[in-house]
């Protein structure tokens, strides 16, 4: 036999990718890098403010649980700072930095360490902490700041101006990102070139993301021809918290399904619960509650969608 081969006998898979949760993580926080710039363009430093809060409370949060529990520290692997970002991306940029801190610190301990850390949590963490400010603190959490100049204004979004006063935000301002809104939801450039950049790198599927494209196109049309004062289907495409929601949130592999057609499903359903809220109910925006709704629902759905093993009935 030639010594010059040699066979290593290790447990399956024998095929790997080369990629880790780090490597995932980075790729998304890279995407991420136009929301942060545009947002610090428009919201100067009160975005800037809002941001490093609510990584240094996600961060704080992940160490302080893994050291009580005298586990090995999980930050390396980088899922915290973006909990910490997505928090950030969804809060108005006039929040005070402690209401910033406590938000990324219930994100990590609460919505996903006492479930046992990442892979193991029900909800996204930052809608979970988004969901805990606005309980705490809803005056603050409604209270926003016009671009450049930074004046808190109250109940100015695009979405509040069309739900309470029948003004629909045209769609340069929509796409640009000039106007009141969460510190990373208002620019659709931004969040649309952090999703090719995602999409390109294979660091996230596309398949909720279209549920939710193709599903609020014909609510939303429907809505439209029915009464033109319910807004456009470009104008719900833009606005708010959806870009964000399509891009970051539906498409994390934690808190999402993991078969195919669950993904559509569960991308559709965001949409139709987004909606929902934006016709019939009290606040102009739901995409937290959305999220958080469809979380619930993932088991079921993985349940309902798990595809059958080769060979069986």
């Amino acid at each position: 036999m030639d010594e010059s081969i040699r066979l290593t006998l290790e447990n399956g898979p024998h095929q790997k990718e080369g990629h880790d949760t780090a490597a995932v993580m980075r790729d998304v926080m890279i995407a991420m890098l136009p929301v942060v710039l545009s947002s610090v363009v428009f919201f100067r430093l009160q975005a800037l403010t809002v941001i490093v809060a609510t990584v240094v409370g996600s961060c704080a949060g992940e160490f302080l649980v893994t050291s009580l529990r005298r586990r090995p520290c999980t930050l390396g692997d980088m899922s915290a700072i973006v909990s910490g970002l997505l928090l950030a991306f969804s809060l108005p940029p006039s929040m005070p930095a402690w209401m910033c801190v406590l938000g990324g610190m219930f994100a990590t301990v609460i919505a996903k360490q006492i479930f046992g850390g990442l892979g193991m949590n029900v909800f996204n963490p930052a809608m979970a902490g988004r969901a805990f400010l606005m309980a705490a603190y809803p005056v603050a959490m409604t209270t926003w700041s016009n671009p450049f100049t930074c004046d808190a204004v109250s109940g100015a979004t695009p979405l509040a101006a069309l739900k309470f006063g029948g003004v629909e935000t045209d769609f340069v301002r929509l796409f640009f990102g000039n106007h009141a809104g969460s510190v990373g939801e208002t620019s659709v450039l931004a969040v649309g070139i952090g999703a090719v950049y995602l999409f390109a790198r294979g660091a996230a599927s596309w398949r909720a993301p279209l549920a939710m494209f193709l599903t609020t196109l014909i609510f939303s049309g429907i809505m439209a021809a029915i009464d033109p004062a319910n807004g456009s289907p470009v104008f719900h495409l833009c606005a708010g918290g959806w870009m964000l929601a399509a891009v970051f949130m539906v498409t994390d592999p934690v808190t999402t399904p993991m078969s195919v057609i669950g993904r559509y499903i569960f991308g559709a359903g965001v949409a139709v619960m987004i909606l929902c809220v934006r016709y019939w109910g009290g606040l102009p925006e739901g995409t937290m509650y959305s999220i958080l709704f469809m979380n619930c629902f993932v088991p079921l759905i993985d349940r309902v969608t798990r595809p059958k093993a080769w060979g069986r009935r």
